[in-house]
């Protein structure tokens, strides 16, 4: 290993026939999941009602997703270093698009909290899966913008996805749009049949099954980097994920449809910053001072956008857009944690690397629901989570030395 990242060899390398098919499915599966994951936000008061939960209760039945998500990406990493993403991905579209059909037809709260876990199980695979496909098909010089890539189209379709299904939840209600969502679903899993396949280097079947998993474990230094990884995606997971519209509607009076155009600029922005981030990472062959940089900005940005008692949807949308271009350079810790790490074991370390980010969901999502309803509706103290967390990931950020294996290193050919 070497105390720096090295200038990428050969940034111009010849792409092996079906990698970018793969590529495209895998990017809109994480595309999909993510509107799955976030699609209770849409209509949080609405689905309340529909189940008669509080604030608290709602934030619980919306973290069940997580609740299976997070620790289904060490089995994950495991499955896919061992086996490669085409015979995991194919069930896991069905389940989640099954969970997301449940969760609609039901009135019933535990139907409910089983339609959320199945969409969490079949959504655990995409991300990963995902990133595991840029690792395998394409030149290590590629990584972080490939893997930003990846980022830009689930924020993407996100935020365009978002406002639209906003105004449609408000014309047909939310169950029809679940059902939607979920129909997408079956013409994903077909596309997916066609056009997936697997690397022919990926798999390393004659390794111990949790060999991977022992390896990560016992490094510290992927521990450090998953912990502020968590801490730096806080603003997705608490307020862009669930809390954002029902702040921005209590605290600065914008309408439902308003509130999810000014939430959605975060995922524009991290459509942006992902890309820029990872282009800029690999032209000068650093990671870590662009996420201190980016990190502690982003803290500026997302403080002005919930406590200057702005009432302009523009100022807001603007804040939150720069929140969001600032944190896409979170894309970039998975990067670094996959570098210090040889191949044969990138998929564990990814996963395990997601798994800490989204556990941070589990605990914030229901207990800022909890914030807000002991304190009164008040939404300040409970989001004063978010610049904290991003601060502290830039501070654990400034005391990381990069380093990169020798696996990911472009070599002469590919």
């Amino acid at each position: 290993m070497t105390d720096h990242l090295a200038r990428a060899s050969n940034p111009n390398k010849a792409i092996r026939p079906g990698a970018w098919s793969a590529f495209a499915i895998v990017s809109i599966f994480f595309l999909f999941e993510f509107v799955a994951r976030i699609e209770p936000s849409l209509a949080s008061a609405e689905i309340a009602e529909w189940f008669g939960l509080t604030n608290g209760g709602f934030g619980a039945l919306s973290s069940v997703f997580f609740w299976v998500y997070a620790p289904m990406q060490l089995v994950v990493g495991l499955l896919l270093d061992r086996y490669g993403p085409r015979r995991f991905v194919l069930p896991a579209i069905v389940v989640l698009s099954a969970g997301v059909a449940l969760f609609a037809a039901t009135s019933n709260l535990l139907l409910a909290g089983i339609g959320r876990f199945f969409t969490g199980l079949g959504a655990s695979f995409a991300f990963v899966s995902a990133l595991y496909v840029v690792n395998h098909w394409f030149a290590p010089s590629r990584f972080a913008l490939l893997s930003g890539a990846v980022n830009a189209v689930g924020m993407l379709g996100t935020a365009i996805g978002a406002v639209a299904l906003t105004g449609i939840i408000e014309v047909e209600g939310w169950r029809n749009v679940f059902y939607a969502s979920a129909a997408a679903g079956a013409f994903l899993f077909l596309a997916a049949v066609f056009l997936l396949r697997d690397a022919e280097e990926q798999t390393a079947e004659t390794q111990p099954l949790l060999s991977p998993l022992k390896r990560v474990l016992r490094e510290k230094r992927v521990w450090w980097i998953a912990i502020l990884g968590a801490l730096y995606y806080m603003p997705v997971n608490v307020f862009g994920g669930l809390w954002g519209e029902a702040e921005l509607t209590t605290d600065h009076r914008l309408t439902d449809v308003n509130a999810e155009t000014s939430v959605s600029m975060i995922f524009w922005g991290m459509a942006v910053g992902s890309m820029a981030s990872g282009w800029l990472s690999d032209r000068i062959g650093h990671r870590k001072w662009i996420v201190v940089s980016n990190a502690a900005l982003a803290a500026v940005f997302y403080s002005a956008a919930i406590y200057s008692g702005s009432v302009s949807p523009v100022f807001i949308s603007t804040m939150l857009f720069m929140g969001g271009l600032m944190g896409g350079a979170q894309m970039l810790t998975f990067a670094m944690v996959k570098e210090g790490q040889a191949k044969d074991v990138s998929g564990t370390v990814i996963a395990f690397t997601n798994m800490i980010g989204i556990g941070g969901a589990l605990i914030f999502q229901p207990l800022t629901g909890l914030i807000i309803d002991i304190t009164g509706g008040v939404f300040g103290v409970a989001l004063l989570m978010i610049p904290l967390s991003l601060l502290a990931s830039a501070a654990m950020a400034l005391v990381l030395v990069e380093q990169r294996h020798p696996d990911h290193v472009d070599k002469a050919s590919y």
